[in-house]
């Protein structure tokens, strides 16, 4: 079952040969077919270089939540089928030579796309244009326009290069496989060298140039190969004919219906896979492109396998039906097992993180990696972690499935490829069909059944649609092994379904806790988990598996709220991004001047568990944050939604938020800090959690006046009065608001009145390039030199 959103992250359709194919090279032929198996794998590389930085770059035009991630890559997805119709059709219109001159053409076109893809995506939608994502409908609308070109383009490739390298009906599902298998091998490395590498060191634009790059040594490899490739005479097999086919077999339209809803439910595993990953490494910058290169490496590789078996004399339907059994089987089974080993207690050294508060810092893998000794094997210990967390759980869970999905695709083709003039047209059209399966599964399963359902019952509802499959595989089975075949399927697709564990126990088990002792609740965006501190008796408030704050109040979340209120003059207007435990807004709101606050949350499913917690185990400080009349709760992405306001707020402040989590960048970077300076009030406070001398420096050179109290840092455009006499005053006003939530206000801000803050003037920032900006952002993506 190939996933559509793989092809949205760039994996267009396929590669090549294995190894030995490359270095025994028996002609002339060979080395240029072998050849054209490496440009595939490096059209491949591009391709999802391109998905990973461009998402990034449109969700500041967008924004981040599910609806804005889900229309990008709808988008893309739509731009690749689209490009899958149009290519078959000319590749068969085409011929052999043509068809290989023009894949050529497609990529470096694309190759030139990619090189001024920041200009449009970023200098000219979000900073000149970003008016336009003010209405859904326009931003959609702007969205498939701005992707239709360089995806269509990515989406011909496949079908031109199929029938530019076969020459024999008889070696279509080889060939076909084989470029599917180096095409998204080729993905994989860009997916793991973008993240790890790419980003890190160069940043989203210098990146683009890899990918740009990339794309021109395709065409002149293309090229190259059109020029050296010699006269060959092709045999063509008469439409409706296979030679030595003695299998049922379905009719064309059939397999584009079956490879459709096999497209919807890989697209539904690929989301739920994100999710339980995302929360097992409580959700870092680089969970995204390490498990998407597992993902693509089990698809690369499968398909590079199955292309050695596919001419095995076996029905090639048949077969293809039972792996899609056989994924799914494996996907709910997998899955099953691991919650049950948790709830078991093993392995300890993971059940014993999963509980953990704090994630686990790639920079000190990294480290320990590069200051490794092969005299000191006690320096590799915090590889340990790391190699369980980022790749052995991603590879159980997310290799086997994708495996069998790549090692399905060449069967799928020889099932289907019945006419060598028809080639192109019927690669073209399967790969559309797949991807018009996965837009569906990815709307669905974004917008309707993660919110609706939770992921437990979603993969129930993948594994149901999976026995949809039972009808086309009676179809093609044959003999008394029709009816075993087909009920068996059957019978063990009931039976995993009822091995799933329940969303209770699903998200209990994956934060180390007991179902009895979590609230937990879901929607398109993420996963939020109250449960019991291990530490203490607070209630500790985890968002995607990371915590996040505690219930109930007066650490460092008051502190981050309630001083910027105490210092400015006359906070009337507020604005808080991020909720967690509502700390952050309840602190903010203290003062009776204020009489908006608006708090910006992505994850709406914290409002839920949230307001579960208080219905429960009342805290005076929860119920006033769920149903004080000033406060506001907006469920969408909080720089969006500071971009589309006026100059109208006193203060704009972020809950603190790691760094290094994923997209944490955009709320870090100069361009957001700018974006503070331009939408308040004369006077007004921007204020940010600043872990990083990165972060720091980034803030204080957007803000000439800043005040630095030790991680937290005030800045104005006009300079900030620090009077500690009035500020107690202030803090006498307030008191009871705070002691309602057990909070000893004027206590809890005895240190930070006892002497003066740094102060930052004009000038005084530190002079340096090392900042986090929107295109690099580093402190997100920080790794060891």
């Amino acid at each position: 079952m190939e996933s559509g959103r793989t092809r949205s992250q760039g994996t267009v359709a396929a590669n090549g040969l294995l190894i030995n194919d490359l270095l025994v090279v028996l002609s002339p032929h060979a080395r240029l077919v072998a050849l054209a198996f490496l440009v595939f794998f490096l059209s491949g590389f591009a391709a999802v270089l391109y998905q990973v930085i461009w998402q990034r770059l449109l969700v500041f035009f967008s924004g981040a939540d599910v609806y804005s991630i889900t229309i990008i890559v709808a988008a893309f997805m739509a731009g690749l089928g689209l490009g899958n119709v149009a290519g078959g059709k000319l590749a068969d219109r085409l011929g052999p030579g043509s068809s290989l001159r023009a894949f050529a053409a497609a990529e470096l076109a694309i190759g030139i796309f990619g090189f001024f893809s920041k200009f449009l995506f970023y200098d000219v939608l979000y900073t000149q244009l970003p008016q336009l994502g003010d209405n859904i409908i326009v931003a959609t609308i702007v969205l498939f326009a701005s992707l239709l070109v360089p995806t269509c383009l990515m989406g011909v490739s496949l079908p031109l290069l199929s029938r530019a390298l076969t020459h024999d009906l008889g070696d279509a599902g080889r060939i076909i496989g084989s470029l599917y298998g180096w095409n998204t091998l080729g993905a994989a490395a860009g997916a793991f060298t973008t993240t790890w590498i790419l980003i890190p060191k160069i940043g989203l634009e210098g990146a683009l140039l890899w990918g740009a790059a990339s794309n021109v040594l395709c065409a002149i490899g293309a090229f190259a190969i059109g020029a050296r490739r010699p006269a060959r005479r092709t045999t063509i097999v008469g439409p409706n004919s296979d030679r030595g086919r003695a299998f049922p077999a379905l009719p064309f339209s059939s397999w584009i219906l079956v490879y459709a809803l096999t497209g919807l439910i890989a697209l539904g595993f690929e989301i739920t896979w994100f999710r339980l990953l995302g929360v097992v490494q409580k959700s870092t910058a680089f969970t995204f492109g390490t498990v998407l290169a597992v993902y693509l490496a089990g698809l690369g590789l499968g398909g590079a396998i199955g292309s050695r078996f596919v001419h095995r004399g076996i029905a090639p339907g048949r077969v293809f039906l039972l792996l899609q059994f056989a994924l799914i089987w494996y996907a709910a089974v997998s899955i099953a097992l691991i919650m049950s080993a948790i709830g078991r207690g093993s392995p300890a050294r993971l059940v014993a993180y999963l509980g953990e508060y704090e994630p686990y810092y790639v920079y000190d893998a990294v480290l320990a990696l590069k200051n490794a000794t092969l005299t000191d094997l006690s320096s590799l210990a915090p590889l340990a972690g790391f190699a369980m967390l980022y790749l052995a759980i991603p590879a159980l869970i997310v290799g086997p499935p994708t495996f069998l999905m790549g090692v399905s695709f060449p069967f799928l083709q020889r099932a289907c490829q019945s006419d060598l003039q028809l080639l192109g047209r019927r690669v073209g059209a399967l790969v559309s069909a797949n991807i018009s399966g996965s837009v569906i599964g990815t709307m669905i399963t974004g917008w309707w059944l993660l919110p609706a359902f939770g992921t437990a019952i979603t993969l129930r509802i993948l594994v149901g649609l999976g026995a949809l499959l039972a009808v086309p595989l009676w179809q093609v089975s044959f003999g008394r092994s029709r009816l075993v075949t087909t009920a068996g399927a059957l019978a063990i697709t009931v039976a995993v379904l009822t091995a799933l564990p329940d969303g209770g126990t699903l998200w209990a088990r994956l934060h180390g806790s007991a179902t009895h002792a979590v609230i937990a609740a879901e929607d398109g965006s993420g996963v939020s988990v109250l449960k019991p501190s291990r530490s203490s008796r607070d209630t500790a408030v985890f968002v995607n598996g990371i915590g996040q704050s505690w219930i109930p109040y007066g650490g460092i979340h008051t502190v981050l709220g309630a001083l910027p209120a105490l210092l400015h003059p006359d906070p009337q207007n507020i604005v808080i991004i991020g909720l967690g435990s509502g700390d952050t807004a309840f602190a903010a709101a203290g003062r009776s001047e204020t009489s908006r606050l608006t708090c910006v949350e992505i994850i709406g499913a914290q409002l839920t568990t949230l307001r579960r917690q208080s219905a429960i185990q009342p805290y005076p400080g929860l119920t006033r944050v769920l149903t004080d009349p000033r406060i506001d709760h907006v469920i969408g992405d909080g720089r969006a939604f500071v971009l589309r306001s006026g100059p109208v707020f006193d203060i704009i402040e972020m809950d603190a938020l790691r760094p290094t989590s994923a997209y944490a960048g955009n709320l870090y970077s100069r361009e957001y800090f700018d974006l503070l300076r331009r939408r308040l009030k004369p006077g007004g406070f921007a204020v940010t959690w600043a872990p990083t001398a990165r972060t720091r420096d980034t803030f204080a050179s957007v803000f000439p006046h800043a005040l630095v109290f030790g991680d937290i840092m005030v800045g104005s455009s006009d300079p900030i009065v620090f009077d500690p006499a009035v500020i107690k005053v202030r803090l006498e006003a307030v008191r009871d608001y705070y002691a309602e939530a057990g909070i000893d206000i004027v206590g809890l801000f005895g240190p930070y009145l006892a002497g003066q803050p740094h102060r930052i003037g004009p000038g005084d920032a530190r002079k340096t390039a090392d900042l986090n900006t929107d295109l690099f952002p580093r402190d997100e993506f920080s790794l060891p030199d």
